[in-house]
């Protein structure tokens, strides 16, 4: 079987469902999986426009509702979307953290303020200023777990969606700029996207104001949020490619509506080819390992450094075998890299809508060997290699294996169109390709594609 290339390769495996909301109204509904602009997973073939990085893929789970307990929380929280990770060894099944009775979400990053209410809107984000000790208790030692905690929280919100018919869910965000920019994830705000849903965010004093989605991109599951107030703390994003494996973290958010909710951890593993979604959409991931606690309703929220700094924002949580819903976290959570969020949320602030980049090839998903295959046939009337694309540009030919992507070895396709996905249109890549028994090295300049 192929999977469209346009955005990025079709998942080797369908991507997981979220588990159903815990235990509030309606739980948010499973969204359709994603790998590419021109076709999902399941509705079409792989195609290398979209590609996945590095990693064990993990089965989907399918959606079941949560029962709900005694109490249940003030606000529900977004239980995780299930995801799939890349050249899966490892039978795991991983969730977007969607609701507990409402679905949440964890995301971070700071965006600078916005100019002058007659000038185009500026949406670049602030530049790295160190340690966000703001507001911190003095008495607590310059990065400590208090100390961090103390100046990232009041920049922390919970969103609350409801829909017209009934029903929402919740998540995490946090203040990206002073003028009332707020990021978070695409899963989160999903309920209330398609028109008669509210969108309230709830800020860290406890007010609630009127939230309006600015833009929102289910390839990346981003999604920024405007709320009419100015004088906001917005956290900084920070440069995710400096994070490294055993760096110490903290996830911040409201998992199960419990909000202000802080869990530390270390980054585990970096560049792990997620799949997170259900049967309506999908988002690939490069995403960043962490064992910090991440449970439904953390989604959208952000992975935080030693300096206060976003190094990512909270997405998905892996589950074990069976699992049909998120149960909580088993100590591995996927956080978007904030280099990737700050990308989109400017486009998002700018203009509504997100892009990614693609190659334009078709990939087989049922190819065992060595390597990726591009599919030797069309499928849906799209051709395996499309015509004039970058990779037709470059030379690679229906049927050819791609063996790795800037000397990063590929076995599967979500890790190539993960690897993808990384990038932006208009960088270049070295894909090595084999034909005919015969390696050679080519280079790709990739295309932008709208994301949908």
């Amino acid at each position: 079987m192929t999977s469209p290339d346009h955005d990025l390769f079709a998942t080797p495996e369908p991507p997981a469902r979220r588990p159903d909301p815990a235990p509030t109204p309606a739980a948010r509904a499973p969204r359709p999986a994603e790998d590419s602009v021109a076709d999902r997973p399941e509705e079409r073939p792989a195609d290398e426009h979209v590609e996945h990085e590095a990693g064990p893929t993990v089965p989907q789970a399918p959606v079941a509702p949560t029962t709900a307990p005694a109490a249940p929380p003030p606000h529900a929280a977004h239980g995780r979307r299930p995801v799939s990770l890349g050249a899966g060894r490892t039978a795991l099944v991983v969730v977007l953290a969607l609701v507990v009775g409402l679905l949440g979400g964890l995301l971070g990053g700071r965006i600078t303020d916005r100019a002058g209410e007659d000038a185009p809107v500026s949406a670049d984000l602030p530049v790295s200023a160190g340690v966000q000790d703001d507001g911190a208790d003095d008495s607590r030692p310059a990065g400590s777990h208090a100390a961090i905690a103390a100046g990232v929280l009041p920049s922390v919100v919970s969103l609350e969606i409801t829909r017209s018919g009934g029903g929402g869910s919740s998540g995490s965000g946090f203040v990206l700029r002073e003028d009332g920019y707020i990021l978070t994830n695409d899963h989160v705000v999903a309920p209330g996207a398609g028109g008669g849903g509210d969108v309230v965010v709830v800020l860290a004093d406890g007010s609630e104001h009127d939230g309006e989605i600015v833009g929102r991109t289910s390839d990346y599951d981003l999604a920024v949020v405007k709320i009419d107030v100015d004088g906001l703390t917005p956290l900084v994003l920070g440069d995710s490619d400096d994070v490294v494996v055993g760096d110490a973290v903290l996830a911040v958010g409201a998992p199960l509506g419990l909000d202000s909710t802080v869990t530390a951890g270390i980054v585990s593993a970096l560049h792990r080819p997620v799949q997170a979604g259900d049967q309506a959409t999908t988002a690939f991931i490069d995403a960043i390992q962490t064992d910090a606690a991440i449970n439904p309703g953390n989604s959208g929220g952000p992975l935080v450094d030693a300096d206060g700094e976003v190094v990512g924002i909270n997405s998905a949580i892996a589950q074990p075998p069976g699992a049909t819903q998120a149960t909580g976290s088993i100590g591995l959570g996927f956080a978007i890299p904030a280099n990737q969020a700050r990308t989109t949320a400017e486009q998002l602030i700018e203009t509504g809508q997100a892009t990614y980049p693609v190659i334009g090839v078709l990939l087989d998903t049922s190819y065992s060997g060595e390597g990726v295959q591009v599919s030797t046939e069309a499928q849906e009337g799209i051709p395996p290699v499309t015509p004039d694309g970058p990779a037709d540009v470059a030379g690679v030919r229906a049927g050819d294996v791609i063996l790795a992507i800037d000397d990063r070895p590929v076995s599967r396709s979500d890790e190539l169109i993960v690897a993808i996905r990384a990038r932006q249109p208009g960088d270049a890549v070295t894909l090595r390709v084999r034909s005919d028994g015969e390696e050679r090295e080519v280079r790709v300049v990739l295309q932008e594609r709208a994301s949908e």
